[in-house]
């Protein structure tokens, strides 16, 4: 092999290495990893929400499939603290279709894994009057379930009519803005 098709080879070669690198870094597709699983919407449009935690979950492997394939419901979720332990009640996980008779009991009541520091002030928040505890959204995180777990106050009636007025009317700016932009 002489010396100018070992160069060009060489070369070629990095041009390959940094496209590759190009790709791997500069991804314009968002990561399949951080996509929420299952999203709480009644959380936001009921709740004022003062915090927010990002906990663990212990789940058994048809829970995990089962939320791979997007089965489950946390809209009538909610979350106590317990003997110093975080346990979630009512977020319904559908059975794995292709278990067998160690399938999970669809709404059978989970524990959230958090430090004690975070148990500590949580349980202090729970237990001003009007507070409540309730998951925001499932996602995953580096293979594993994590939960977004959140602290609210109940919203008014009216203060849910003042967020829908406030909401459309920055729509309806927004549309007027697009408008003359394209006028």
């Amino acid at each position: 092999m002489d010396y100018w098709s070992a160069a060009g080879f060489a070369a070629a070669l990095c041009f390959i290495v940094s496209l590759c690198q190009f790709s791997i870094f500069h991804s314009s597709i968002p990561s399949p990893q951080m996509a929420d699983i299952l999203t709480n919407p009644k959380a936001r449009r009921d709740y004022d929400i003062l915090d927010t935690l990002e906990a663990g979950i212990v789940l058994r492997g048809t829970e995990v499939k089962a939320l791979r394939a997007g089965k489950g419901q946390i809209s009538d979720a909610f979350a106590r603290v317990e003997n110093d332990e975080v346990l979630l009640y009512n977020a319904h996980i559908d059975e794995y279709a292709h278990g067998n008779l160690q399938n999970h009991e669809p709404k059978a009541v989970r524990k959230l894994l958090l430090h004690k520091s975070e148990i500590r002030k949580l349980f202090g928040l729970a237990a001003i009057k009007g507070n409540a505890l309730f998951p925001l959204a499932f996602y995953w995180k580096n293979g594993k379930v994590k939960v977004s777990l959140a602290v609210g106050k109940g919203k008014a009636q009216f203060d849910k009519r003042e967020d829908l007025k406030k909401r459309e009317a920055e729509r309806e700016l927004k549309q007027a803005t697009m408008r003359k932009l394209k006028s």
